[in-house]
């Protein structure tokens, strides 16, 4: 049996441009691209925004590689250069978890990829980072959907631990430089390739990537920097918010790296099905049965409306 290897679309098609275009336009696509289909932006859709994550990621690292677009536009994405095998920088790696314990700033993860050395330099050298965002689910009624409500939740997220003060060292203890990675938390190798030599990095495990070596750890978080907490939030639903939209909470999500920011907290609000009130877009429609009698002749009906006045039609 002979196999017949799968036709990949066209990279220029995948990235929306021309042929012809400029290593500015394509970086340009790409980035808004990226930004459209990461899959932590589409949670309602994920497995297709991933496959297509995967292919613009594929296209862009192809493209945006003079000796790479040479050789494509020559033999195409299956020709002798061995293209198709997905992009192997790894910039489509994602949390399966969603929203929860991941940091999802896609300009932050935009930016990385053409921010080049300078960009991973800095995450090297564990600057300041934002912490994760993470979501809650919350159900409402459909007449606070239709009024708004303010609503307290119950959320468990992790914040800095009170007694180290996220360093994760016991207080008055030592902590030093990770002798290994010389601080920056990474390793770093050079590997020769069929395009020249290719600098990777990995990170150290001697300090699991902090750049630091803590001695004594914090007896309450074990040298984490940061314990579990039960949090009682207040949430403002606006009036009129429909089924699946999201309130979002700033600051009020996992604590950051190193001094950086909290992440923020999505609140994805679900509303209940209601006995008779239904809604269509910006309309709510309304079920109310009638006798026989009533259909034939006419009546006058009381309408029960959602702000629990009433009204006759």
């Amino acid at each position: 049996m002979q196999w017949k290897m799968a036709e990949k679309r066209d990279y220029y098609e995948v990235l929306g441009v021309e042929k012809t275009a400029t290593d500015e336009e394509i970086k340009k696509a790409y980035r808004r691209l990226a930004k459209k289909y990461h899959p932590d932006a589409n949670p309602d859709n994920k497995k297709e925004a991933e496959a297509k994550f995967k292919e613009i990621n594929e296209a862009y690292e192809t493209l945006s590689d003079k000796q790479k677009r040479s050789m494509y536009d020559q033999f195409g994405a299956n020709g002798p250069q061995g293209f198709g095998g997905g992009a192997g920088n790894g910039y489509y790696s994602y949390s399966t978890s969603g929203f929860d314990g991941f940091d999802i700033d896609l300009d932050d993860i935009v930016s990385s990829i053409f921010g080049g050395g300078r960009r991973r330099n800095s995450r090297a050298q564990n600057g300041p980072s934002k912490g994760a965002d993470l979501r809650h689910d919350i159900e409402i009624t459909f007449e606070e959907s239709y009024l708004g409500v303010r609503k307290q939740i119950n959320i468990s997220r992790e914040d800095v631990c009170d007694v180290c003060h996220g360093s994760g060292a016991k207080p008055g203890s030592k902590v030093d430089t990770c002798s290994v990675c010389n601080g920056t938390g990474q390793i770093r190798q050079v590997q020769t390739t069929l395009f020249g030599q290719m600098q990777t990095s990995r990170t150290c495990t001697n300090c699991g990537g902090t750049g630091k070596v803590i001695r004594e750890v914090c007896e309450k978080c074990r040298g984490k920097g940061r314990i579990r907490k039960q949090a009682r939030i207040t949430v403002s639903i606006p009036a009129g918010i429909d089924d699946g939209q999201t309130v979002v909470l700033r600051g009020e999500g996992a604590p950051g790296q190193n001094g950086g920011p909290k992440g923020d907290l999505y609140i994805v609000v679900h509303i209940k099905h209601h006995p008779i009130y239904i809604r269509k877009d910006d309309h709510i429609l309304c079920d109310i049965p009638v006798t026989v009698t009533q259909a034939t002749l006419g009546a006058e009906l009381e309408i029960p409306m959602v702000d629990r006045n009433k009204r006759k039609v």
